[in-house]
């Protein structure tokens, strides 16, 4: 038995109408520090796959998870006080 596949899918991958939005890129700039502390934190877990952390990885580690917090904390912050239509609390 022979499968009929279309290719529609192929065709309109890359439309025009599949881009991101202005508002989407948007988004994307407004969590890019969020994006960055997570990217940081990963390398520096990264670095201890395959040895054991010593003091310096330990502070690394630390250091950056403390800056995805910070980052999560004023992206949070932001997004609160831009969603208040009027600025009513």
């Amino acid at each position: 038995m022979e499968h009929i596949v279309t290719v529609q899918d192929a065709v309109t991958a890359f439309a025009d109408f599949m881009e991101p939005t202005a508002a989407e890129l948007d988004a994307i700039e407004c969590e890019m520090p969020v994006i960055l502390a997570d990217v940081d934190l990963l390398d520096a877990q990264i670095i201890t796959l395959d040895r054991t952390p010593n003091e310096l990885d330990a502070r690394r580690i630390r250091r950056a998870r403390r800056r995805v917090l910070a980052e999560r904390a004023t992206l949070a912050n932001r997004t609160a006080t831009a969603s208040l239509p009027g600025g009513a609390a």
